[in-house]
Protein backbone atom coordinates (compact mmCIF):
# COMPACT_ATOMS: atom_id res chain seq x y z
CA UNK A 1 0.00 0.00 0.00
CA UNK A 2 0.95 3.57 -0.70
CA UNK A 3 0.32 6.28 1.57
CA UNK A 4 -2.40 7.70 -0.35
CA UNK A 5 -4.24 4.61 -0.15
CA UNK A 6 -3.41 4.32 3.59
CA UNK A 7 -4.72 7.70 4.23
CA UNK A 8 -8.34 7.04 1.99
CA UNK A 9 -8.71 4.46 4.68
CA UNK A 10 -7.50 6.03 7.79
CA UNK A 11 -9.96 8.53 6.81
CA UNK A 12 -12.88 6.14 6.88
CA UNK A 13 -12.70 4.90 10.08
CA UNK A 14 -14.58 6.24 13.08
CA UNK A 15 -13.56 9.02 15.08
CA UNK A 16 -15.30 7.78 17.90
CA UNK A 17 -15.40 4.59 20.08
CA UNK A 18 -18.26 3.81 22.80
CA UNK A 19 -17.52 1.48 25.65
CA UNK A 20 -19.04 -1.63 25.74
CA UNK A 21 -20.61 -0.86 29.02
CA UNK A 22 -20.95 2.39 31.40
CA UNK A 23 -18.14 3.12 32.90
CA UNK A 24 -19.12 6.16 35.06
CA UNK A 25 -20.43 4.50 38.00
CA UNK A 26 -17.28 2.58 38.75
CA UNK A 27 -15.40 5.95 38.05
CA UNK A 28 -17.96 7.87 40.18
CA UNK A 29 -17.92 5.01 43.77
CA UNK A 30 -13.68 5.08 43.72
CA UNK A 31 -13.91 9.12 43.86
CA UNK A 32 -16.35 9.13 46.37
CA UNK A 33 -14.62 6.53 48.55
CA UNK A 34 -13.14 8.14 51.51
CA UNK A 35 -9.24 8.23 51.10
CA UNK A 36 -7.41 5.45 54.20
CA UNK A 37 -7.20 7.44 57.49
CA UNK A 38 -3.93 8.81 58.42
CA UNK A 39 -3.76 6.30 61.81
CA UNK A 40 -4.75 4.18 60.06
CA UNK A 41 -0.76 3.71 58.22
CA UNK A 42 0.65 5.10 61.31
CA UNK A 43 -0.80 1.76 63.08
CA UNK A 44 0.36 -0.51 60.70
CA UNK A 45 4.08 0.57 60.36
CA UNK A 46 3.91 0.67 64.07
CA UNK A 47 2.62 -3.01 63.77
CA UNK A 48 4.99 -3.64 61.68
CA UNK A 49 7.94 -2.31 63.79
CA UNK A 50 6.59 -4.56 66.78
CA UNK A 51 6.69 -7.30 65.03
CA UNK A 52 10.07 -6.67 63.44
CA UNK A 53 11.31 -6.05 67.29
CA UNK A 54 9.75 -9.44 68.57
CA UNK A 55 10.92 -11.90 65.77
CA UNK A 56 14.52 -10.52 65.86
CA UNK A 57 14.68 -10.64 69.43
CA UNK A 58 12.88 -13.91 69.43
CA UNK A 59 15.78 -15.29 67.00
CA UNK A 60 18.37 -13.72 69.17
CA UNK A 61 17.01 -14.94 72.72
CA UNK A 62 16.75 -18.22 70.96
CA UNK A 63 20.47 -18.09 69.20
CA UNK A 64 22.17 -17.32 72.56
CA UNK A 65 20.61 -19.62 75.00
CA UNK A 66 20.84 -22.61 72.52
CA UNK A 67 22.46 -25.04 74.38
CA UNK A 68 25.51 -26.05 72.05
CA UNK A 69 28.56 -26.42 74.57
CA UNK A 70 30.27 -23.77 76.57
CA UNK A 71 29.65 -20.08 76.04
CA UNK A 72 31.57 -17.94 74.54
CA UNK A 73 35.36 -17.26 75.78
CA UNK A 74 36.84 -13.66 76.53
CA UNK A 75 40.02 -13.42 76.64
CA UNK A 76 41.99 -11.30 79.48
CA UNK A 77 45.44 -9.88 79.01
CA UNK A 78 46.53 -12.27 81.25
CA UNK A 79 45.64 -15.26 79.05
CA UNK A 80 46.78 -13.93 76.00
CA UNK A 81 50.61 -13.54 77.15
CA UNK A 82 52.81 -15.22 79.13
CA UNK A 83 52.98 -12.55 82.52
CA UNK A 84 56.88 -11.74 82.72
CA UNK A 85 59.51 -14.11 81.09
CA UNK A 86 58.39 -13.67 78.12
CA UNK A 87 62.28 -13.34 76.16
CA UNK A 88 62.43 -17.58 77.03
CA UNK A 89 62.15 -18.75 74.08
CA UNK A 90 60.07 -22.13 75.24
CA UNK A 91 57.26 -19.17 75.40
CA UNK A 92 57.17 -18.33 72.22
CA UNK A 93 56.62 -21.54 70.18
CA UNK A 94 57.77 -24.63 68.58
CA UNK A 95 57.73 -23.02 65.25
CA UNK A 96 59.03 -19.92 65.89
CA UNK A 97 61.91 -21.86 67.84
CA UNK A 98 62.29 -24.59 65.14
CA UNK A 99 62.79 -21.56 62.94
CA UNK A 100 64.99 -19.34 64.56
CA UNK A 101 67.06 -22.17 65.56
CA UNK A 102 67.32 -23.29 61.83
CA UNK A 103 68.14 -20.06 61.07
CA UNK A 104 70.60 -19.23 63.85
CA UNK A 105 72.56 -22.44 62.47
CA UNK A 106 73.12 -21.18 58.90
CA UNK A 107 73.72 -17.33 60.21
CA UNK A 108 77.37 -17.78 60.55
CA UNK A 109 78.04 -19.85 57.35
CA UNK A 110 75.92 -17.36 55.37
CA UNK A 111 77.59 -14.12 56.86
CA UNK A 112 81.04 -15.76 55.84
CA UNK A 113 79.52 -15.13 52.08
CA UNK A 114 78.52 -11.67 52.23
CA UNK A 115 81.27 -8.64 52.22
CA UNK A 116 82.64 -7.30 55.53
CA UNK A 117 80.45 -4.01 55.25
CA UNK A 118 77.00 -6.10 54.54
CA UNK A 119 78.13 -8.01 57.22
CA UNK A 120 79.05 -5.62 60.14
CA UNK A 121 75.38 -3.99 58.81
CA UNK A 122 73.92 -7.14 59.84
CA UNK A 123 75.36 -7.56 63.18
CA UNK A 124 74.24 -4.57 64.00
CA UNK A 125 70.75 -4.84 63.07
CA UNK A 126 71.15 -8.00 65.28
CA UNK A 127 72.54 -6.64 68.29
CA UNK A 128 69.80 -3.85 68.26
CA UNK A 129 67.30 -6.39 68.10
CA UNK A 130 68.75 -9.20 70.98
CA UNK A 131 69.31 -5.38 73.18
CA UNK A 132 65.72 -4.54 72.47
CA UNK A 133 64.46 -7.89 73.07
CA UNK A 134 66.42 -7.71 76.86
CA UNK A 135 65.15 -3.84 76.95
CA UNK A 136 61.50 -5.19 77.16
CA UNK A 137 61.97 -8.24 78.86
CA UNK A 138 63.05 -6.21 81.73
CA UNK A 139 60.77 -3.84 81.70
CA UNK A 140 58.04 -6.56 81.36
CA UNK A 141 59.29 -8.35 84.52
CA UNK A 142 58.32 -5.01 86.51
CA UNK A 143 55.01 -4.19 84.64
CA UNK A 144 54.06 -8.09 83.52
CA UNK A 145 50.47 -6.35 82.53
CA UNK A 146 51.80 -4.21 79.53
CA UNK A 147 50.37 -4.93 76.68
CA UNK A 148 52.02 -2.47 74.39
CA UNK A 149 55.55 -4.07 75.81
CA UNK A 150 53.90 -7.22 75.09
CA UNK A 151 52.99 -6.53 71.49
CA UNK A 152 56.06 -5.22 70.62
CA UNK A 153 58.12 -7.63 72.06
CA UNK A 154 56.01 -10.22 69.56
CA UNK A 155 57.01 -7.74 66.99
CA UNK A 156 60.64 -7.54 67.48
CA UNK A 157 61.22 -11.09 68.07
CA UNK A 158 59.12 -10.71 64.17
CA UNK A 159 61.59 -8.69 62.95
CA UNK A 160 64.61 -10.73 64.23
CA UNK A 161 63.02 -13.86 61.77
CA UNK A 162 62.50 -11.68 59.17
CA UNK A 163 66.37 -10.41 59.15
CA UNK A 164 67.64 -13.80 59.72
CA UNK A 165 65.64 -14.93 56.52
CA UNK A 166 66.39 -12.15 54.40
CA UNK A 167 70.45 -13.22 55.12
CA UNK A 168 69.73 -16.80 54.67
CA UNK A 169 67.94 -15.49 51.28
CA UNK A 170 70.73 -12.68 50.42
CA UNK A 171 73.47 -15.39 50.54
CA UNK A 172 71.08 -17.98 48.21
CA UNK A 173 70.35 -15.60 45.33
CA UNK A 174 74.28 -14.78 45.39
CA UNK A 175 75.11 -17.86 44.59
CA UNK A 176 72.84 -18.52 42.55
CA UNK A 177 73.40 -15.66 40.09
CA UNK A 178 75.02 -16.93 37.10
CA UNK A 179 74.68 -13.80 34.90
CA UNK A 180 77.61 -11.67 36.29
Amino acid sequence: MNDDTLMKVAGQLSTEISPERDLWPDIAAVIKKPAPRRWTLILAQAAAVVLLIGASSTVTYMVTTKDSGPGPVIASPDMVFEQASFGNRYNLGPGFQDARNSLVAELDFELQRLSPESRQDIETNLRLIHTAIFDMNSALEKDPENLLLQERLLRTYREELALLRKVSGLTRNVMMRNDI
